[in-house]
């Protein structure tokens, strides 16, 4: 008899658990589904093409750059459909310019410039400076490939100018260094020449990026021959964390 007790009120317990999920499960049904949020359908931009790039000056992608910057910093990027932009990238490619810029993870070139896939060649290097590689690089960009500028970008708050600036020595970043060092040794300070000191950081960053586009002339013939010709144009720029903005130095 207690075993019948015992099993009853078992089996009742069941009976109730069972009515009260059937009532989660319909007051669940009855909740409106949480709306799902639109998909962004970014726009399909043809891929510039050959004849379009040839009819470009180097004045002209340095405004569209220009105004690419300023939708960057309005937060008014372009929507784009990347996806697609890949597909038609894939046989060719004529890009309006070369960027070279700091490896640097909070420099998003194409962002900073609102330009999509195809639009820019882009080569990074901790310091932003010319090497044989890099030079190889912005030949195959504009003699081969026709882009119309080369841009070298700096940017505030650099590492690799702050390491150069306290002559830092870690394995293979001590020889890097060598390569932006010839730049300090430039300015002319009378004040504090070390890390902390933002001013000279600033000035330590824009000397670099001069010194870059003399040895671009200097140590590439094919392109300082180009810029003379007028086919290209050879540019600095300092890039602002601050505020996102593009600083071109004249």
């Amino acid at each position: 008899m207690k075993n019948l007790k015992f099993s009853s009120i078992i089996l009742l317990f069941f009976i109730l658990n069972a009515c009260s999920d059937v009532k989660k499960q319909e007051a669940y049904n009855n909740t409106e589904a949480p709306e799902k949020s639109e998909k962004i359908v970014g726009i399909i931009e043809d891929v510039l093409s050959k004849e379009q790039q040839d009819a470009l000056s180097p004045d002209e992608v340095i405004q569209a750059l220009k105004e690419g910057n300023q939708r960057f910093v309005s937060n008014d990027l372009t929507a784009r459909n990347h996806s697609a932009q890949v597909r038609k990238s894939v046989k060719a490619q004529f890009p309006k310019a070369i960027v070279l810029s700091c490896v640097d993870s909070r420099v998003p070139v194409e962002d900073v410039f609102d330009r999509g896939i195809g639009d820019l060649f882009v080569a990074r290097v901790a310091g932003n400076f010319v090497n044989e590689d890099i030079l190889g690089s912005m030949e195959f960009a504009c003699k081969v490939s026709g882009s119309k500028l080369i841009l070298v970008l700096g940017h505030e708050h650099c590492g690799a100018i702050k390491a150069a600036v306290d002559n830092v020595k870690l394995g293979n970043i001590t020889a890097m260094l060598t390569k932006i060092k010839p730049a300090l040794a430039s300015i002319k300070y009378e004040g504090e020449k070390t890390s902390t000191n933002q001013e000279f950081v600033h000035m330590a960053c824009e000397s670099n990026v001069r010194n870059n586009l003399e040895k671009i002339r200097k140590d590439s013939p094919i392109l300082k021959e180009m810029e003379e010709k007028g086919e290209i144009k050879i540019v600095g720029a300092i890039y602002d964390m601050d505020n996102g903005s593009v600083n071109f130095l004249q």
